[in-house]
């Protein structure tokens, strides 16, 4: 089953799966370059059996693109724990991109995370919908998000209100007393059977009280209304123990290697 997801989601998921809101996209080789509002991105299906040199002059010709050719303040080339060459994260490296913590790939069967989870009272879950007070609620869920990640590359409110008001992508909070507590994306990929969840960015003072659980169900419920059959999800060490329990499997690993202006 594993190995099945995996295919699934190498063939699925890279390369055109990952850029669909891209604002720009150029190609090199295997490399797909794209431009997006808060920054570059690297994506790919394989190397195509690169190694030594050949792997070093993709890197080199990535970084001229992305420095040269463009203004964006950083870009992203995303590794996966069983892409090849082994040695590709140390040529990354030596070019200049600096390795990000490394988190879990887990895809499985979005009808396993749609249950009904118990919150404390006063937790309110819900979907932001287009109208006069999205661009208050955007604002308030990637405020709470960027004071728990910290990364300073997520999106914009603008491009997020677009992408809400576009409806590619539905966003998700966790409220108590209005506060936004949590928030994620649900974010179905075009011409697949996926769909991404993203964030669930849950305040540390508030974690483990289902309410990061409650706002997976509830996404995974609405994929279901899409007619999406699967999830995938980068998490962290904290949230891949909830998504595992829920049956998601762990298919590989991602570690983005960040360049910097």
């Amino acid at each position: 089953m594993t190995s099945d997801l995996l295919a699934a989601y190498d063939e699925q998921l890279r390369r055109e799966g990952e850029i669909g809101r891209a604002d720009d996209v150029r190609e090199h080789g295997p490399l797909l370059w794209a431009v997006f509002d808060h920054g570059g991105f690297v994506t790919y299906r394989d190397l195509g059996g690169a190694e030594g040199d050949a792997v070093d002059s993709l890197v080199e010709a990535t970084v001229a693109h992305f420095r040269d050719d463009t203004d964006v303040a950083s870009f992203e080339w995303k590794t996966r724990g069983h892409d090849l060459p082994a040695d590709l994260g140390e040529r990354l490296e030596a070019h200049g991109l600096v390795p990000e913590p490394r988190e879990t790939v887990m895809v499985g069967e979005a009808a396993l995370l749609a249950v009904d989870v118990e919150v404390p009272p006063g937790v309110v879950v819900r979907r932001i919908e287009p109208g006069p007070g999205a661009a208050a609620d955007v604002a308030r869920m990637l405020e709470a998000q960027e004071s728990v990640f910290g990364t300073g590359r997520g999106p914009s409110v603008d491009s997020s209100l677009a992408e809400l008001e576009a409806g590619s992508s539905e966003l998700w909070i966790a409220e108590v007393d209005g506060r936004v507590v949590s928030g994620g994306r649900l974010t179905p990929v075009v011409g697949t059977a996926f769909a991404g969840i993203w964030g669930g960015s849950t305040l540390p003072e508030l974690r483990g009280r289902g309410i990061y659980r409650a706002l997976v169900a509830a996404r995974a419920r609405s994929a279901l209304e899409r007619g999406i059959r699967l999830i995938h999800s980068d998490c962290t060490d904290m949230s891949r123990p909830i998504l595992e329990r829920s049956g998601l499997v762990a298919v590989t690993t991602t570690t983005p290697y960040v360049w910097t202006r």
